[in-house]
């Protein structure tokens, strides 16, 4: 069982990746064992019984013109026998008085296609006879030497006459035919492929967050609906985002009227142990009012451009430490990729806010590839342990369960970078940082 696993996983490497190579394999592979087929039907019956068929018949001359000099000897009727056989056999022929044939070892076994049918059709038609056949490629013709009972016969005879001509021309045509519709599949593959490569382009563009206009479905029938099926996807998610951030976006900010009704309220009171845990609350509240309209913010669309990364990381370093935060830079001069500028830098403040909260300083270092702009964002602090640092990235979800604005926000800033970072179809890990603390990396794609 574990060798059929091994077999289907090695041709499973050895199959084409894409689409289009596979359709083409499929096409391909049928015409490809469909010639070798007739090729070799044809090689082996059509080809192979003309040969026979034409050697036979030059032997059978041959058989004849040495029957009729043994029937009728002299120097006249030979040299008639010889004009008979050069103009109505078309073969050339000669005697060679008082010589012997010296038929060397083996001979047989280096004779091609036709000497060997010659050879055969010799051997029925002159049995007993001794013979050899040499091919003159100078002179495009066979050479045969049959031993007689004082002289040596020998034959001249056209290669023309030993195969058919048609033989080729049936491969070419065939070849021609193949390469024909070869083309003609390739042409229509292509036609096939573009609207699927339309629609993959379309949907990672989408997933990237980025402003997908709609396009004409085309190709097959599955694929016009494939299309049509995006179209309403698409359509229905941005609707579904427009709603959930126009709600979210109203109540935050209806919030906050009442917010600051009651912070003025509280202001007036008297300064008590009572007054101060509601002015603790509210601020608590504005807190995460203000957590949410940022959400809000973050997903509202906004254009993507291409921009210098290494100026946006440069602002919200320096908003960064105009805060007091002790941050240390290590950044490429020049890293540009296709992002929403605002939601960038959202993104990453939200990543250093969080950092100087549990931390004393804060590392952030950015870097090029080919493909891909690389970010860390380091600190010295406690960290996040392996078991919640998938749970993080929930909304509203804290460490600090006592709520406490000193210790923590409303639990949405991890959640607004996720978000940032997949709507540009990037990825975001946390990891072990070398400083002891928390790794936040971003990938962000060109």
């Amino acid at each position: 069982m574990k060798v059929r696993v091994l077999k289907f996983n090695f041709l499973k490497k050895l199959m084409p990746r894409t689409l289009f190579a596979r359709s083409l394999l499929i096409v391909v592979l049928p015409i490809i064992f469909l010639q070798i087929l007739v090729t070799y039907i044809f090689y082996e019956r059509h080809w192979d019984d003309v040969a026979r068929r034409l050697a036979q018949g030059v032997a059978g001359e041959v058989a004849a013109v040495i029957s009729l000099t043994d029937r009728f000897p002299g120097e006249e009727a030979e040299a008639s026998i010889l004009g008979m056989a050069r103009t109505q056999m078309r073969l050339a022929i000669s005697f060679e008085k008082g010589e012997r044939l010296s038929i060397p070892a083996g001979t047989q076994e280096h004779y091609g296609f036709l000497e060997r049918h010659l050879a055969r059709a010799l051997h029925e038609s002159l049995p007993g006879r001794d013979f050899t056949i040499r091919n003159n490629d100078r002179l495009e013709s066979m050479v045969i030497r049959v031993q007689l009972p004082n002289d040596v016969l020998q034959v001249i005879v056209r290669d023309k006459r030993l195969f058919s001509t048609t033989t080729y021309i049936f491969v070419m045509w065939m070849v021609g035919i193949s390469l024909a519709l070869l083309g003609i599949a390739l042409i229509f593959l292509r036609n096939q492929m573009r609207p699927i490569r339309q629609l993959a382009y379309a949907a990672e563009k989408f997933g990237k967050g980025q402003d997908v206009e709609d396009f004409k479905p085309s190709g097959a029938q599955e694929i016009r609906l494939a299309s049509k099926a995006f179209h309403d996807m698409k359509h229905r998610i941005l609707r579904q985002i427009t709603q959930r951030t126009e709600m979210l976006a109203g109540v935050s900010h209806d919030l906050r009227t009442p917010l600051t009704r009651m912070k003025l309220q509280l202001e007036m009171m008297g300064q008590d142990e009572a007054t101060k845990s509601l002015q603790g609350d509210v601020e608590d509240m504005r807190n995460m009012v203000e957590g949410y309209l940022s959400f809000a913010r973050g997903q509202e669309a906004e254009a993507v451009q291409t921009v210098n990364l290494s100026d946006l990381i440069q602002e919200v370093v320096e908003n960064g430490r105009r805060q007091g935060m002790d941050i240390t830079l290590t950044c490429a001069s020049n890293i540009t990729a296709n992002v929403r500028p605002n939601s960038f830098k959202r993104c990453l403040t939200n990543l250093t806010e969080n950092a100087r909260r549990y931390a004393n300083h804060v590392w952030i270092d950015a870097k090029d590839t080919r493909n891909l702009a690389y970010i860390t964002v380091d600190d010295d602090g406690p960290g996040i342990p392996a078991s919640q640092r998938g749970k993080v990235f929930k909304p509203f979800y804290r460490m600090d369960t006592s709520r406490n604005s000193e210790t923590g926000g409303s639990g949405l800033g991890m959640t607004i970078a996720r978000d940032v970072v997949h709507g540009h179809g990037g990825q975001i890990r946390l990891g072990d940082s070398p400083q002891g603390g928390l790794r936040v990396e971003l990938l962000f794609p060109h």
